[in-house]
């Protein structure tokens, strides 16, 4: 269960107030569970937000939960096998221009597998319109997540989860 103070539905998208650390790991873990081949999750926020606690959370669902998941900062991607698809953890925030992503395999993440990708926007237009977005800011306390999901294609999933305002 996702620990959070509340919820709100807005033209944005879905709000969720999240309560420290471990209530991002867990919406990670929710979102996984929901995950399907050829999904892709924008996570969104500036350093600190908690997109990595979020994915880690995410890829600990499905690999396991003593799975080693680092920061792909360096490497760029972080690949993972699941039972029923690749996994593929990507931190753009290095890449200077999109086609960069090319040499990443970014194509095949997309067509076989779920990508999780941090800065997201550094992809431009290569970033598929279908996807999920949630955007991580502070929240009113020191250890306190908004996250804001939004992505028509995922309103449905959501609700079936029990995530809604």
């Amino acid at each position: 269960m996702v620990a959070m103070a509340q919820a709100s539905s807005g033209p944005a998208g879905l709000t969720l107030t999240l309560d420290g650390v471990e209530a991002t790991a867990a919406l990670g873990r929710k979102l996984a569970v929901l995950a399907r081949a050829g999904d892709v999750i924008a996570l969104r926020g500036d350093l600190g937000a908690g997109k990595s606690e979020l994915a880690r959370g995410f890829v600990r669902a499905l690999c396991g939960p003593d799975e080693d998941v680092p920061s792909p900062t360096f490497t760029l991607v972080q690949p993972y096998e699941t039972p029923e698809f690749p996994l593929y953890h990507f931190d753009l925030y290095r890449l200077k221009d999109a086609e960069e992503a090319y040499e990443l395999g970014i194509e095949d993440a997309f067509a076989e597998g779920v990508s999780l990708i941090e800065w997201p926007e550094r992809l431009g237009n290569l970033l598929p319109a279908r996807r999920l977005d949630v955007t991580l800011r502070m929240g009113a306390a020191e250890s306190q997540r908004l996250a804001t999901l939004s992505g028509d294609a995922w309103a449905g999933r959501l609700a079936e989860a029990g995530i809604h305002g």
